[in-house]
């Protein structure tokens, strides 16, 4: 049995089919366009909320290292300083602490922050760095208490 249709037949079967090459391309260079307009946006933002949350986390410190300084009479000295936040030193009779809650964190890239006391740039009490996402110290990608100082005045 062979069906024959019409032109007029035809051309209605033709459009009933679907999408045709050139309609599916146009709609995946209008996907592609979007998607190289939105991505970045998307991206710069995790950055910054990592910059954002390691100054956060500088700043608990600092109230963390003024209240040890009250009790004990001084900040902790030395690059572990930090742990004695946690964990009470042996020479520290007036230390009330834990002055935080929970073990010392890592900063968002997964790295150590640095604590120096006497500080190289506060040296009357102390330096806080994160290397930032770069993972090296020095740099623009830094983050530290001495830079947010001068950020605020």
């Amino acid at each position: 049995m062979i069906l024959k249709y019409s032109r007029k037949q035809q051309s209605s079967i033709r459009q009933k089919a679907g999408f045709t090459l050139i309609e599916l391309l146009l709609v995946l260079v209008i996907l592609g366009i979007l998607a190289a307009i939105v991505v970045p946006k998307f991206s710069g933002r995790t950055e910054q909320a990592r910059s954002t949350a390691t100054q956060s986390q500088i700043a608990t410190f600092g109230t963390a290292l003024d209240s040890f300084e009250v009790d004990t009479g001084a900040y902790p000295k030395g690059k572990n300083g930090l742990n004695e936040l946690v964990q009470q030193p042996n020479n520290s009779q007036s230390w009330r602490g834990p002055y935080l809650k929970n073990e010392i964190p890592k900063d968002p890239w997964g790295n150590d922050y640095i604590y120096e006391c006497p500080g190289k740039h506060n040296t009357s009490s102390y330096d806080i760095t994160s290397m930032g996402p770069n993972g090296q110290l020095g740099g623009d990608d830094d983050v530290s208490n001495w830079q947010q100082s001068k950020q605020r005045k």
